[in-house]
């Protein structure tokens, strides 16, 4: 059963930049496409980026330009370089990892990790 652990959350002024970590066991990583979710408060898990097993990334609408995601197929981890934060970014970032592409697209898994709590304020 995967494991996930997230990491690199915090209270950021808007503007500011945040690298999240997630760590990644329990699965052959680098068959796996991973994927970045954030849940704000009161609103439902959403899809931010995803990568497929070869790299290629998507990213939502809103996050284009300012967010990219990567991953370390050495290290079993993906990151989420966050740019120019907004206060609407507030929320509990969680990933998520699936052999197929398409689950990765959307945040429908039975399994999450703690999450990384990820606060745009002055």
């Amino acid at each position: 059963q995967v494991q996930l652990v997230e990491s690199g959350g915090g209270l950021v002024q808007p503007g500011g930049s945040l690298r999240l970590s997630c760590a990644v066991s329990g699965i052959s990583f680098s068959r796996n496409a991973l994927g970045w979710y954030r849940q704000a408060p009161g609103k439902q898990r959403e899809l931010v980026a995803s990568i497929s097993s070869r790299g290629t990334t998507s990213y939502a609408n809103s996050m284009k330009g300012r967010f990219t995601i990567s991953r370390d197929n050495a290290k079993n981890t993906v990151y989420l370089q966050m740019n120019t934060l907004k206060p609407e970014d507030t929320a509990v970032y969680y990933c998520n990892a699936d052999p197929n592409f398409l689950r990765v697209l959307r945040p429908n898994f039975d399994s999450w990790g703690q999450g990384t709590q990820v606060t745009v304020s002055s």
